[in-house]
């Protein structure tokens, strides 16, 4: 494996059950994840992603490919990797009857590290002051903040994040974007599941667009998105005028809109680069759309998911 990778899978195929009635989750994903680098996976429910995760810190046994994680293949070689790496899954597995100073101390204790470093995690997560307190009283963001701290006490070479701020608070989520961050800035390679589109934007390095269990497309979010050239949205006075913005919208771009009734919007993702707006406010005042607002901006990854992925 080049020493660039820290992640390294090829044809990584997983299935669940026999014959007619099997679930393929995996059908030769990909990947290859730079060292020092935050990876972004997303995809629809049922993708692979999780599965993905789980064959790459070794939970789970491929059927078939290969697999390297932080330099060390995932079958043959399962406990080398599992010392290399962090995990925090989508559910918090801290103990909610232990205070968050014991949580940490005995993940301490089992991975054989230094007592003092859950002191300092505590202190680096903000959660010195709640450090007595049973972990069940802790909010959803503290419990994910522990939780992190938790995967944290020895260093990993690779941190896998699976959906790390599902159903948290915007505070709480920053709060956790801020970490990966630091950890990215320190050197760790980060990969990360989710499902919102705005946390990959905001962190990924690179994006993988995992759709049945293939790696669809891949590229930095700026990439993926100049693919998609420009957002066109359209807000009109009357009803009845939707149709007709929608009709100037495809003439214009060639690409189908969307259109909103209720909110009597159309919007489109136009590939014309050559698409400004004062041209479509001109196109749409020939045709006698009565406007309310009109607007053109750079696409954000929900539109490359929602047109990349089906």
């Amino acid at each position: 494996m080049p020493s660039t990778y820290a992640v390294l899978s090829e044809g990584l195929t997983k299935r669940f059950g026999s014959g007619g009635s099997a679930v393929h989750a995996l059908r030769g994903l990909d990947l290859a994840v730079a060292e020092g680098s935050v990876c972004g996976l997303l995809g629809p429910n049922g993708a692979g992603k999780t599965t993905a995760v789980r064959v790459l810190t070794t939970l789970l046994a491929p059927d078939a490919g290969t697999v390297r994680v932080a330099g060390h293949d995932v079958v043959r070689d399962p406990a080398a990797v599992r010392r290399r790496i962090g995990v925090t899954g989508q559910y918090a597995s801290v103990d909610g009857d232990l205070t968050g100073r014991e949580n940490l101390r005995l993940f301490a204790r089992l991975l054989r590290a230094p007592r003092a470093h859950a002191d300092e995690l505590l202190e680096r997560f903000g959660l010195t002051e709640a450090a007595e307190r049973p972990a069940r009283t802790y909010s959803g963001g503290m419990r994910r903040r522990l939780d992190l701290a938790a995967s944290l006490i020895v260093p990993p070479a690779v941190l896998f994040l699976d959906e790390p701020t599902t159903g948290l608070d915007p505070h709480s989520r920053n709060g956790i974007w801020e970490a990966v961050r630091e950890l990215a800035g320190e050197g760790t390679t980060v990969l990360l599941t989710t499902q919102y589109l705005e946390e990959a934007d905001q962190l990924a390095d690179e994006v993988v667009l995992i759709d049945g269990g293939r790696a669809a497309h891949r590229g930095t979010p700026a990439e993926l998105k100049a693919r998609m050239g420009s957002y066109a949205e359209v807000v009109v006075a009357e009803d009845a005028a939707v149709p007709a913005a929608a009709v100037v919208l495809d003439q214009l771009t060639g690409a189908e809109p969307v259109l909103d009734a209720e909110r009597r919007t159309v919007g489109v993702v136009s590939p014309d680069p050559a698409l400004t707006l004062p041209r479509l406010v001109r196109e749409l005042d020939a045709a006698g759309v009565p406007l309310v607002d009109v607007s053109l901006r750079a696409p954000t990854l929900d539109d490359v998911f929602l047109r990349l992925v089906p």
